[in-house]
């Protein structure tokens, strides 16, 4: 499943530098909103990073930036559709009022 060929740093080999790419990969998913599940699947699946690997990067990084991933987590969580069917409803029954 695992592929022996690296296109970077070799966690073995240069463990901080591997580590780094790991970090920097993360990011990109986060900048593309992914979940952090989602996230260790594409890194598992495209670039050969085993997901304990992922998962420890990822952990250590929410250590460090808790507010941020706070945040991060309240801004790709589903919304509920009935708060926005709700909200939709109010605003049509006020155009109503207008057309009367």
């Amino acid at each position: 499943m695992y592929h022996s060929h690296h296109f970077g740093p070799c966690l073995h080999c240069h463990s901080q530098s591997y580590i780094r790419m790991v970090q920097h990969l993360i990011e990109r998913c986060l900048l593309l909103q992914m979940s952090r599940d989602q996230c260790v699947k594409v890194l598992a699946e495209h670039a050969s990073i085993r997901p304990l690997v992922t998962l420890t990067v990822w952990r250590e990084l929410q250590k460090e930036n808790r507010h941020f991933f706070q945040a991060y987590f309240h801004s790709i969580s589903p919304r509920p559709l009935i708060g926005s069917y709700i909200q939709r409803g109010a605003r049509f029954g006020r155009r109503k009022q207008y057309w009367k």
